[in-house]
């Protein structure tokens, strides 16, 4: 299975951006999630979803970020509103099994 993000791109802050990620195959019951890595910054988790659609987060963009599935696409997308300078970052989509990363979108918020 490939990944493929889409969706960024350069905001100002206070804006909305939704990321799209599209897995080449299905993505069966496995957890999908987001990550993203800022310059000079290690990556981190942003948010999870399981086959059940229970999310979490961070507590960074908990209440701000929005993470969806839809399994018979074989898609997830992130929904981020009130986006601030800090998520600034190059935003990767997570299949959890089997291990896959996608190469990365990324999102700039700036004024």
């Amino acid at each position: 299975v490939q990944l493929v993000e889409g969706g960024g791109g350069l905001v100002q802050p206070g804006e909305s951006l939704t990321l799209t990620c599209i897995a080449s195959g299905s993505i069966g019951t496995s957890d999908m999630g987001w990550y993203r890595q800022a310059p000079g910054k290690q990556r981190e988790f942003v948010a999870r979803i399981d086959s059940n659609l229970r999310a979490d987060y961070s507590e960074s963009v908990k209440g701000r970020f929005t993470i969806a599935r839809n399994d018979a696409q074989n898609t997830i997308n992130l929904n981020m509103n009130s986006l601030k300078p800090d998520d600034t970052a190059l935003y990767y989509c997570h299949l959890a099994f089997p291990d896959t990363w996608g190469q990365g979108t990324q999102v700039t918020v700036s004024s």
